[in-house]
């Protein structure tokens, strides 16, 4: 399969916008510089021609970009696609990652914020190719780190969540005590 080497460039680059997705768009694999969008429209193109499902797999290490990386796959189908929803499906799929992030993120040495489970997004089309839905699923939870933590490290986020609610009242039933009380600094 094409392969992408992307580097995260830990800023904001003009070359994700509306004018580079169309830019893209209907181009062939090769005929532009290596791109996001360029694996998108090859993955979107396939699907259409063949009438076959399709793969896109992000990967890298912490800090990478993978979760802004499929954030801009995800933009890109839903505009070739001409989706007839008034959200952006990315938008919609990725609502649900503060609840997601709380669960499955931590603060690692080199990300603060940094995923320790690994994400599959399903996207679904009807017969004219546009999108009609999307599922998330969450796989791969780091377990160890419920237990132990490097140094310098944290539990997961809603470990620290929870600890700073024990004082609301919705959450007294829950017995919940400081982060220093359940040794989680």
């Amino acid at each position: 399969g094409i392969i992408l080497v992307a580097i995260n460039p830990y800023k904001q680059l003009p070359i994700y916008g509306d004018a580079i997705i169309h830019a893209y768009s209907g181009q062939n694999m090769g005929d532009m510089d290596p791109h996001i969008f360029a694996v998108a429209e090859e993955a979107y193109k396939q699907m259409a021609r063949n009438n076959k499902n399709q793969s896109i797999i992000v990967s890298g290490e912490s800090g990478a970009g993978k979760t802004v990386s499929a954030r801009y796959t995800m933009r890109y189908v839903a505009t070739v696609s001409k989706s007839s929803s008034n959200a952006h499906v990315e938008d919609k799929v990725l609502a649900s990652n503060p609840i997601t992030e709380a669960v499955g993120n931590a603060k690692t040495t080199r990300n603060d914020n940094s995923s320790r489970f690994g994400k599959y997004t399903e996207i679904s089309f009807d017969q004219h190719y546009q999108i009609i839905g999307a599922n998330m699923r969450t796989y791969l939870l780091e377990k160890s780190r419920v237990v132990f933590q490097s140094e310098n490290e944290r539990n997961y986020h809603i470990f620290y969540q929870l600890c700073a609610s024990a004082v609301q009242p919705e959450f007294k039933h829950l017995k919940l005590g400081r982060c220093q009380e359940n040794n989680l600094l």
